[in-house]
């Protein structure tokens, strides 16, 4: 089915998000990232700058993807992921799972870390996309709502099942029918991205908490309660809450879970829309619950003993990051070899180790044991099924709903 959505100039509130969550999102600073996280930040703040002025021009669908595939001469690929996002070795140097991939194959990766924001990257490749041009690019990472627009849009390529047999077999059953890409015909997941609910059992008085029912009820937490300012992830979770399905969401169940989030907000029960800088907060205990994002609680918990979390019995909110390859690319082969090498389980579980989200591969928890114990029985890590049963994801958006629907999240949150 063909889309032809044009792509619009972001909305005030819409840029608002894009500033936000290139300083305090999701990925922005966490622990490993805040020692080199100021010159990724200060380039993606000039990228900013570009997008924000509107220069590019609006285009709609291209399908003029394919090109000639470079990939048995020139033993290489480019390869744009977000900071922080790929395992280093101890002097920091290298990027040990990608240095074997060369090693057995002979393709040289070159891998760079200038994605920091989903809107931001878009405003980049966005011109050359929409003029059939190669974007340097044979391989990037993108989160689930933005790759369902793009693919709508036509610019990223069908992927070959044939060079993909590891990635065919290991890809886990919640990650593979997304409605924006029946059958990953066009994706597949980098790290899953869960949202649960985190809180401080020093500062709950050992009290568990693990509903958005008593993150916005619960007396004992007033003031000390944290949502975060990711719409999809703090409005999905309440959704589900209400008896809601996410994946399904109406404006008209979404203005009600707003009203609901917006009480928190009038009875000062919650203290403040956070990005990625709720972990200080939480740590201290001057958050004492919060919603959270896996990977940060997994860090937290090495640390600090009485972070705790829980997964709603109502479900909970998973997002993914996605490798696609970019029409044009010249080197498309080699890209999915990458691909498919990222599903053998021995190189997911050193990815696993290090970033420590939700891994979308089958069959690595004994290799992830080898390297970390803690980790392979950790289910924010490596989801059961049970906890896998209880995953939803938001709807992809069309472009007016996104602006209304993150105007009004704007508004709610005061950005």
């Amino acid at each position: 089915m063909e889309h032809h959505e044009q792509p619009a100039p972001l909305s005030p509130a819409e840029l608002t998000a894009v500033r936000r969550s290139m300083t305090d999102g999701r990925m922005a600073m966490t622990r490993r990232s805040l020692l080199r996280a100021g010159g990724a930040l200060a380039a993606a703040a000039g990228g900013l700058g570009a997008l924000s002025a509107c220069g590019i021009p609006p285009a709609g669908r291209t399908d003029a993807g394919k090109s000639t595939d470079h990939s048995a001469a020139e033993k290489r690929l480019n390869f744009s992921n977000w900071t922080e996002y790929m395992d280093v070795s101890k002097d920091g140097k290298r990027h040990p799972t990608l240095d074997r991939f060369t090693r057995r194959t002979g393709i040289a990766v070159n891998y760079t870390e200038d994605i920091n924001d989903n809107d931001e990257f878009f405003g980049k490749i966005q011109a050359q996309l929409a003029a059939g041009q190669d974007t340097g690019r044979d391989l990037i990472v993108l989160t689930d709502w933005m790759c369902a627009r793009m693919i709508s849009l036509g610019w990223i390529q069908q992927l070959d099942p044939g060079n993909l047999p590891h990635a065919y077999a290991n890809l886990s059953a919640q990650y593979r029918d997304p409605a924006w890409d029946p059958g990953r015909a066009h994706s597949y997941v980098w790290q899953g991205i869960p949202a649960i609910i985190a809180y401080n059992k020093k500062a709950t008085g050992g009290k568990k908490v693990d509903s958005i029912s008593q993150l916005l009820e619960d007396p004992q937490l007033k003031g000390r309660v944290g949502f975060l300012s990711e719409m999809r992830d703090s409005v999905g979770l309440t959704l589900l809450d209400m008896g809601k399905r996410p994946e399904d969401v109406t404006a008209d169940d979404y203005d009600a879970a707003l009203a609901r989030l917006q009480k928190g907000v009038d009875t000062k029960q919650i203290r403040r829309f956070t990005g990625n800088d709720y972990t200080n907060d939480l740590d201290k205990g001057d958050l004492a619950a919060c919603v959270a994002w896996a990977g940060d609680v997994v860090q937290l918990q090495n640390d600090n003993p009485d972070i705790a979390y829980a997964v709603p019995k109502s479900g909970y909110m998973v997002s993914t990051d996605n490798l696609m390859v970019p029409n044009k690319a010249r080197h498309k082969q080699n890209a999915e070899r990458l691909i498919d090498y990222f599903y053998e389980p021995k190189a997911a579980a050193r990815l696993a180790a290090y970033i420590n989200y939700a891994c979308p591969v089958d069959g690595v928890r004994e290799e992830l044991a080898k390297i970390d114990k803690k980790a392979a029985a950790n289910p924010l890590i490596l989801p059961d099924k049970e906890m896998a049963a209880r995953s939803h994801s938001f709807r992809a958006l069309s472009a007016k709903e996104n602006k209304e629907f993150a105007q009004k999240f704007s508004d709610l949150t005061g950005a």
